[in-house]
């Protein structure tokens, strides 16, 4: 029998019992819609992620140092001195220490407002940006007199312009720790505008951070001339840092490409294991297949038994029944593949229209993703199918004539 004859059969089959080849397909339709969609997600929030990272700057390092004994701890002067140094590897450096002190305006009191004290090597006036990339909207950012002479000004975050100043904060006077500061800049929407979230934030001149806060570890943003040579930039900060205090658990330096690294890595690993817990209704569907497969060759016995006797062998038998299963496999597999691909999409929109920040996230399935799928589910289909074809080849004819 050739091949076209034989995957004429198997759809009139199933034609035959549609509801019996709908439930069949079941488990493979699920499993490979979700194995679609997990993949979708997946490739999606890695290109969102490494978005995120590049718009901060695949050049930014960060540097943490934590409270130590030691007689002579870093300063910001010292990572001054280094990029005064090595240019051709460091380009900018700012301290970025983390005050704890109370905000309040009037009565007011936000009690969870994040305080930075950094220098103005933070914003990158030709980006129009910090570092760890914030716009500037209104207003300016400090300079370098307001870090030197440590005045009393700040830029603060959408979310305190909105609710501390309803939108009109620029010139305004907020207290931070009792003392009295002026709003010289307002930075751009960053995160939901929310108390706590990246849009409640005050930035004042490092100095005044530095007398606020309780000596606990230090951070330092430090950008490198280029992504090309953020490694070497690293390799200087810790040579200088372990001269310093002669032990490398003192300090932690990160470049922003190791951290992309490690993002991807981590996100792999969840995506197999979603992808290998997903794989498991394919196997259910497969045996599900296999299943039906023997109930439709002991169904039909005797016409396997008509055919043989009418000279059919035992592979043309058994080539009908595994084209049926795959076939049967295949279409849902498809079937799957279009389920897949629409909630793939629903979710990008959903993400899109409840997720704020979310507008570069889109969850596409990838053609290599779909061709796999789509082989999988054949492959699936010819290999539970197999079982109850060979089974059907080997019928004896005159047994299977006599077969009520």
């Amino acid at each position: 029998m050739k091949m076209g004859q034989s995957f004429r059969m198997a759809i009139k089959s199933l034609m035959t019992s549609k509801m019996r080849a709908l439930l069949t397909m079941l488990g493979i339709i699920i499993g490979v819609a979700a194995v679609i969609i997990i993949v979708s997600l997946g490739n999606g929030m890695q290109q969102y992620m490494n978005a995120q990272f590049e718009q901060v700057g695949v050049n930014l390092i960060q540097v943490y140092v934590y409270p130590s004994g030691n007689n002579r701890d870093v300063e910001p002067e010292d990572f001054y001195q280094l990029v005064e140094k090595y240019p051709q590897y460091l380009d900018s450096v700012s301290p970025y220490l983390s005050a704890s002190a109370a905000v309040r305006h009037g009565t007011d009191e936000y009690k969870h407002t994040s305080v930075y004290g950094v220098s103005e090597t933070l914003y990158n006036a030709e980006k129009n940006q910090t570092v760890n990339g914030e716009k500037l909207k209104e207003g300016r950012f400090l300079s370098y007199v307001d870090v030197e002479r440590e005045q009393k000004v700040c830029v603060i975050g959408n979310y305190l312009n909105q609710d501390m100043f309803q939108g009109k904060g620029l010139g305004q006077t907020l207290t931070i720790g009792g003392i009295p500061y002026t709003v010289i800049g307002v930075l751009d929407q960053k995160a939901d505008s929310t108390e706590g979230s990246g849009d409640d934030v005050v930035y004042l001149p490092y100095g005044l951070a530095g007398q606020m806060s309780s000596g606990g570890m230090q951070a330092y943003l430090v950008t490198s001339t280029s992504q090309d040579t953020s490694s070497a930039a690293k390799g200087v900060i810790e040579r200088m840092l372990y001269r310093i205090y002669q032990d490398e658990g003192a300090y932690m330096v990160m470049t922003m490409s190791e951290m992309m690294e490690m993002m991807d890595s981590m996100l792999g690993v969840l995506m197999t294991i979603l992808v290998i817990i997903a794989a498991i209704s394919l196997v259910v569907g497969g045996i599900g297949i296999m299943n039906i497969m023997l109930v439709s060759v002991t169904e039909r016995t005797r016409e396997i038994g008509i055919r043989k006797s009418l000279g059919a062998k035992g592979k043309d038998i058994r080539s009908q029944f595994i084209i049926e299963a795959g076939t049967t496999s295949a279409i849902g597999g498809v079937i799957g593949i279009a389920l897949g691909v629409l909630l793939a999409n629903l979710f990008t929109a959903l993400a899109s229209a409840l997720v704020s920040g979310a507008d570069g996230f889109a969850a596409v399935p990838t053609a290599g993703g779909i061709a796999v799928s789509f082989g999988v589910s054949v492959g699936i289909g010819i290999l539970f199918g197999y079982l109850p074809a060979n089974k059907a080849a080997k019928f004896n004819p005159i047994d299977a004539l006599r077969y009520d």
